[in-house]
């Protein structure tokens, strides 16, 4: 797992009440994957692989962490269905081709660990062209 001191920085100067919160989520989702690199990108950590952004944190307002699963900036037609099954209902979906998984407490993400390990698996699989 390779996390990016420039993230690191960020968030020490944020001094975010939910920072406990946002490590676990930057450990999982830079497990998950090795080809992911970690950045700083919409005011929060971002996650790509080569230029392709794929997962993005959205920690403002500090109340909750959101972790938003997305295939970039540029508007591409949209699946005729979801991209990825979340049997586990973490995700909220925003269109076919993005979603987002909600986090408020710490018991939250640990208790769904294992599951977003495996949706942040999928998604990266059915997004890479």
């Amino acid at each position: 797992m390779l996390v990016n001191k420039e993230v690191t920085q960020f968030l020490d100067q944020l001094d975010h009440p939910l920072r406990q919160q946002i490590e676990i989520l930057r450990g999982i989702i830079l497990q998950a994957d090795n080809r992911l690199a970690e950045s700083i990108k919409w005011n929060g950590p971002n996650y790509s692989i080569g230029n392709a952004d794929r997962l993005t944190m959205k920690i403002q307002p500090p109340q909750q962490i959101q972790l938003i699963f997305h295939r970039g900036v540029k508007v591409k037609e949209q699946p005729k269905q979801q991209l990825i099954k979340d049997e586990a209902g973490i995700l909220v979906w925003r269109g076919n081709d993005r979603a987002i998984a909600s986090f408020v407490s710490l018991s939250s993400i640990t208790t769904a660990q294992n599951t977003l390990t495996e949706l942040v698996q999928t998604w990266l699989v059915a997004t890479t062209d």
